[in-house]
């Protein structure tokens, strides 16, 4: 356990130091690598990172995860404990300590005699299958909504602690609870670990505490983690018996981690670039960049689920200090005008800003926190650069953060909604100054 644990760590994190480094010039701090809060490894993600190497950076630690957690819990049964808290490696600081107690603590003489089992026992009545799968999903849908009313509601938090610690003990308790005290295959598992995800966020839309569009865009990466919690509670179920209250153990693990994340916080900006080529000069682009007519082009199919769109701008005097108004389906962005150099430049901070979208749900009006101030944009830039043959490259840039977590997740969201509005406004503009009516 000493060997592969610590000797496999070391090996994780000079790997990953030495990636960081080569991309960023960023040295890996060895405490931000021993704590497995997400949110603490986002700004050596941030740019000059290439935008692949948050992924990167997950999809190799997986194989480590589970090595961790499979080492930890079999650690732990081999020590006479109970296998549940080998999940425990999965909470800052005390994960470290953890391994250390594990490490120090003598083999059980009873060990290979604690069977979760008896292999000779039968496989029982189809509809014991069915009350134990079942009574799992009930068990992870109590589970989802405990975690949403507390990490959205009382400490307003949305964190990888709701969307994927959460999918990952719901998947390990709904596993368990379907393979005790029979043995029923993980291909099933994983099934009933799915279908307490789905029901789950059925009973969130049902209730109104999120709305379908939201819902979907959680649904893969609570999936996945799903997927990872059934292999865990399969694992437990078939190494040692355990009695139900045992399942305290990691669903105590989850308020922890949410705290955890909450008090450490580390917003690093997003940059979203656009670009359009223009068949008319600066000069005539310009006056259609400052303020635009309405835009007559029927929004695309997902801006039409409810996703906030552009319709419009107008501006309230000019050069540094105007104000910018960007009418949006859902409301105005109010952009005071911090740079103004005509006709090569025009940037705006943004002072306010509407919801990103409104939530498309069976209800006339739901509204769920994070459609309030969780993504934020901060600041916008148009740049007008001079072609050959009287022609102009328009670019659009948006920086934002985000403060909902793992924001390599959202932000692949994020990022190509943004460059769709974009799109939207730079396409408007183009058609505009091309037209024979736009002012010179």
């Amino acid at each position: 356990y000493i060997l592969s644990g610590f000797g496999l760590m070391l090996v994780k994190y000079l790997c990953e130091a030495a990636m960081i480094y080569s991309f960023t010039e960023k040295f890996y701090q060895p405490l931000d690598f021993l704590n497995p809060l997400i949110s603490v490894r986002q700004k050596y993600f941030a740019a000059p990172a290439p935008e692949w190497l948050a992924w990167a950076f997950i999809l190799w630690s997986l194989p480590f995860l589970w090595i961790a957690v499979s080492m930890s819990v079999r650690r732990s049964v081999d020590a006479g404990k109970n296998a549940w808290l080998g999940l425990w490696v999965f909470v800052p600081i005390i994960n470290l300590c953890m391994m250390i107690y594990l490490s120090l603590l003598p083999t059980d003489k009873r060990y290979g005699s604690n069977l979760a089992q008896d292999p000779h026992l039968g496989e029982p009545l189809i509809e014991h299958r069915l009350s134990s799968a079942l009574l799992g999903i009930a068990a992870s849908a109590t589970i989802c909504i405990t975690m949403v009313s507390l990490c959205v509601y009382l400490i307003q938090d949305y964190g990888a602690a709701l969307f994927m610690g959460t999918p990952i003990v719901m998947g390990a308790t709904s596993a368990y609870i379907y393979n005790r005290p029979y043995s029923r295959g993980v291909l099933s598992s994983i099934m009933v670990a799915e279908l307490s995800i789905f029901l789950s966020g059925l009973i969130l839309l049902l209730f109104a505490f999120e709305g379908i569009i939201c819902l979907a865009m959680l649904l893969p990466i609570a999936g996945a983690m799903a997927i990872l919690g059934a292999l865990i509670g399969v694992m437990i179920a078939s190494v040692q018996p355990q009695r139900s209250i045992t399942l305290l153990i990691p669903i105590s693990l989850l308020p922890v981690l949410a705290g955890a994340e909450h008090a450490v916080r580390d917003l690093p900006e997003y940059e979203v670039l656009t670009t359009i080529e223009i068949d008319a000069p600066p000069e005539r682009v310009w006056p259609n960049v400052v303020g635009f007519s309405e835009l007559t082009d029927p929004p695309n199919w997902y801006f039409q689920l409810g996703i906030a769109y552009p319709k419009r701008a107008t501006i309230v005097g000019s050069g540094v200090g105007a104000v910018r108004h960007c009418e949006f389906s859902t409301g105005a962005f109010v952009e005071p005008i911090t740079a103004w150099e005509q006709p090569t430049r025009l940037a705006f901070d943004v002072q306010s800003q509407p919801p990103p979208m409104h939530e498309l749900s069976p209800y006339r009006h739901v509204h769920p926190p994070h459609l309030d101030g969780y993504l934020r944009c901060k600041r916008g830039e148009f740049r007008l650069i001079a072609l050959d043959n009287g022609r102009t490259r328009l670019e659009g840039r948006t920086w934002y953060q985000y403060d909902i977590f793992p924001q390599s997740y959202w932000t692949l969201w994020t990022d190509r909604l943004i460059h769709s509005i974009h799109q939207r406004v730079l396409s408007h503009i183009k058609q505009l100054s091309e037209s024979s009516s736009s002012p010179l």
